[in-house]
């Protein structure tokens, strides 16, 4: 076993962190005060080349692997939990699936412009009445002659309202034992009958851009059908465990980004004569922590590891993204004790890190969904 990382991966973890420290974290309190998604900060994303880390270079990609990937939104994260995550959907949930499932034609028409930071993707598959109960997609799409029509309503889809394209999920057919036949199919946002509204007002992650998209009567050509028809269901249980290595990272990075905080607060802080970093009480909170996270790290880069070298990682991407979630919740907790009533105010920023957090237990997979997935692949 060898836990360092590779000469690129460095390279790329110092290239992400400094450019984090200079056009994200500068603005993450800005953004979460207005709730606004920054456009500028993803075109910068773009030309260094970190949308398209996980992609080769045929594709307008950089050629880099998950592990690198992760580095970055971890990066990204810890600076702001809300552009980090929608740096984590753009890549997972954007652009993954057609890499993962597209056509040649569709790679170079979809994928390499978000590879080159060009454009943004997006990933439909949540529906008011479908969240962890994904199969009970009620989106339909209707093969009529050329084109599919597409009837059905979205929300709580991550950029959509800056993406050219969105992958809906939607019922094709029914199978023989009448369960539904769930495909995947790429829509442009400017077809005719799409309406996207980002009117959401959330808890934490505000820098991210949230919507929901009702579609009526939509037209695409049958040739925007991603992958296989009736293989939709689990294409997108695919992405998801891709996605859940990214929310991991987000998670590490967010968690990183309050014990950073918590740690400089601790050594200035003066109580009874001496910092409180001096007080075994605060030295275990911080010391738990600490171990924590570097736990958590561990099994990202694990999980990330096991896919880039093509062997089976469902479990361990649902381990990952089960733990680095709860642990950054306690982690982004402590952090908001350690400053005491301090941490309760906007100005120390430890608040806004355990707003960020908390979705990172419920996106991509509930806590609950998480030891589901787990206990099936358990055997139980």
């Amino acid at each position: 076993m060898n836990f360092e990382l590779t000469k690129e991966q460095q390279m790329i973890k110092e290239m992400v962190r400094d450019f984090a420290e200079q056009e994200v974290k500068s603005f993450a309190q800005e953004l979460d005060q207005s709730a606004s998604f920054r456009w500028e900060t993803f075109e910068k994303m773009g030309k260094l080349g970190l949308l398209g880390i996980p992609f080769p270079e045929e594709y307008g990609g950089s050629g880099g692997d998950t592990v690198s990937y992760a580095l970055a939104v971890e990066e990204i994260g810890k600076a702001c939990g809300g552009t980090g995550l929608s740096y984590a959907a753009a890549v997972s949930l954007g652009a993954s699936p057609i890499y993962n499932f597209g056509t040649e034609e569709q790679k170079h028409e979809w994928l390499t412009p978000m590879a080159k930071g060009e454009t943004l993707g997006s990933f439909g598959l949540t529906e008011p009445n479908a969240g962890s109960d994904a199969g009970g997609t009620r989106t339909k799409a209707v093969l009529d002659g050329d084109e599919y029509v597409i009837n059905g309503e979205k929300c709580w889809i991550t950029n959509a309202g800056y993406a050219r394209q969105i992958i809906v999920t939607a019922v094709t057919g029914k199978k023989d034992n009448g369960r539904n036949i769930i495909s995947a199919i790429i829509v442009p946002t400017d077809t005719p009958g799409v309406t996207i509204n980002c009117n959401y007002e959330k808890l934490g992650v505000k820098a991210s851009n949230t919507c929901e998209i009702i579609l009526e009567n939509v037209r695409v050509p049958k040739e925007n059908l991603l992958g296989d028809e009736k293989r939709g269901f689990s294409q997108f249980l695919n992405t998801l465990d891709g996605g859940r290595i990214s929310i991991a990272a987000l998670s590490v990075g967010i968690a990183q980004g309050a014990f950073e905080k918590a740690l400089q607060y601790s050594k200035e802080r003066q109580q009874f004569g001496q910092p409180i970093s001096k007080f075994q009480a605060i030295q275990f909170k911080l010391a738990d922590m600490a171990m924590e996270i570097e736990l958590a790290r561990n099994m990202v880069h694990k999980a990330a590891w096991l896919k880039d070298n093509r062997k089976p990682f469902s479990k361990e991407a649902a381990f990952a993204k089960l733990f680095a979630s709860e642990m950054g919740f306690r982690v982004c907790n402590q952090a908001v004790q350690i400053h005491g009533g301090y941490g309760y105010m906007r100005e120390y920023d430890v608040e806004r890190h355990l707003r960020d957090i908390k979705l990172m237990e419920i996106g991509e997979g509930t806590s609950e969904i998480q030891r589901v997935v787990i206990s099936r692949l358990l055997g139980c």
